[in-house]
């Protein structure tokens, strides 16, 4: 049995832990307020917000609902459309009509929610960050000029600076941007019935976020075992043990996003992880989902591949680290074993001065899979190259740690000779395939274009692009 605040009402369910929450919502509450479309968490019009208890504080963020299983609601506040509707209309819907951003209608829900959640999450309420938090929303009526107006006016409408969760949901309460029964929730949900999740691992289809998962076999996972692994502990959060950096895998994209400890080694990170999905799929999405799921151009797996990282594996009692450019074995094949569950991944923290790119090609420039993406970890001594990480995605059946290429670089001097040389090399170390993403010869120029990028950024004085023609 599943219990749950679904906007006023608390839920005792035995549907199906594996049913995705729009489908709950559409066909077995009749609120459809909820819309169905792509189902694979692109278009923002199922988005529904979800509360939970983190370190002792309520947060609410969106959710693409099309993407999230019944079995993760379990004793958290589900807020659809109809959550956040009044007698008249609220002053996010407001602007939204008075802007004329309100078309067809079919993407507005999804609107309202995504920039609920940015009032009740962003850190300041600018337009910046409201745009991002529409990041994940297509229009089809392509209104968007109308859209950004009225994010603009909200903004300036409205500002919740230094205030803690609690005192901003009494704020967003008093300006009729929530319900007065938010008020309730915190108290409702501690009274929830206790809910204790059975772990079945390893017999049952582990799930960590399923925003890939849910979209590959949705009909598989409605009646199978599932085993959250957000019921395990210790697979979540960022920490630093002496010089080295240890992620749990059930972290989020976007945990990692916006992350101190990441961005204070990383000072792109925020820029290079906006270009991997949407932010309300960042918020479900795993490191650990995204290692395991082998594909060739998982953004994030080239990101590590790059800095030498390492994962961890467990079963049962037994624990074992395997280097993460050993993991990948062929096409969607690891070297894990079936019951093994993989813990967390660790690097080595990056030495100063040191270098690290990250680059991203794909047909869209965001919410979209990358053509060929690529990464670097260098660093530079006396103007030879001490230490190099060089990894690419899309040009072979997995991703690639371009391991000829940099030890051909390993202690040369950092000149645009080497740099050409070392890219004839990476051409032998790649097999790339003609495909929807581009063609086999295409993907070749392209990585040695990323490659070139990734020097050209970090050492602009030293290589200048008419020295790599």
């Amino acid at each position: 049995m599943l219990h749950f605040i679904l906007n006023d009402q608390e839920i005792h369910t035995d549907r199906p832990a594996g049913e995705v929450v729009l489908d709950f919502l559409r066909n077995q509450r009749r609120l459809t307020g909820t819309k169905e479309s792509c189902r694979e968490g692109d278009c923002g019009t199922c988005l529904v917000l979800l509360g939970e208890w983190r370190e002792g504080v309520l947060r609410y963020h969106s959710v693409n609902s099309c993407l999230l299983p019944l079995g993760e609601v379990r004793g958290k506040h589900l807020v659809s459309i109809e959550g956040l509707n009044g007698d008249g209309l609220n002053p996010i819907q407001r602007v939204l009509v008075d802007a004329g951003a309100v078309q067809c209608g079919y993407c507005t829900p999804g609107i309202v929610l995504a920039l609920t959640a940015f009032c009740l999450s962003a850190q300041t309420l600018s337009l910046p960050q409201a745009l991002e938090a529409v990041s994940g929303n297509l229009c089809r009526c392509t209104g968007y000029v109308a859209i950004k107006g009225a994010v603009a006016e909200l903004c300036q409408h409205f500002s919740a600076e230094s205030l803690n969760d609690a005192e901003r949901r009494i704020k967003l309460v008093a300006w009729g941007i929530l319900p007065e029964y938010f008020h309730t929730i915190p108290d409702r949900l501690q009274q929830l019935p206790r809910q204790e999740i059975a772990a079945q691992w390893p017999d049952a289809t582990v799930v960590a976020g399923g925003t890939d998962l849910f979209v590959r076999e949705p009909e598989r996972l409605l009646d199978a075992r599932l085993d959250f692994l957000s019921g395990h502990g210790g697979l979540r959060g960022i920490r630093v043990v002496e010089n080295r950096c240890f992620i749990g895998a059930t972290t989020t994209v976007e945990e990692m996003r916006a992350s101190p400890v990441l961005r204070q080694f990383f000072p792109t990170l925020d820029d290079d992880f906006r270009l991997i999905c949407s932010t309300p799929v960042r918020r479900r999405a795993t490191l650990g989902g995204n290692l395991v799921n082998a594909s060739p151009t998982g953004d994030l797996i080239v990101f590590f591949l790059a800095l030498n990282a390492t994962v961890g594996l467990k079963e049962k009692r037994s624990q074992r680290q395997v280097a993460l450019r050993d993991f990948y074995q062929s096409y969607k094949r690891l070297a894990k074993k079936e019951h093994e569950l993989l813990e967390w991944i660790s690097f080595e923290l990056p030495n100063r001065p040191a270098g690290f790119s990250f680059e991203k090609v794909s047909k869209r420039q965001y919410l979209d899979i990358a053509s060929v993406n690529s990464a670097m970890h260098i660093e530079i001594a006396d103007g030879m190259i001490k230490q190099i990480g060089l990894s690419a995605g899309g040009v072979a059946p997995i991703p690639l740690f371009l391991g000829n290429t940099a030890n051909y670089l390993i202690g040369k001097p950092l000149t645009a000779g080497h740099l050409r040389d070392a890219t004839a090399i990476t051409q032998r170390e790649i097999s790339p395939i003609s495909d929807t993403r581009g063609a086999a010869d295409y993907k070749r120029l392209l990585l040695r274009q990323l490659i070139h990028a990734h020097f050209l950024k970090l050492f602009p004085q030293e290589i200048r692009p008419g020295d790599l023609r």
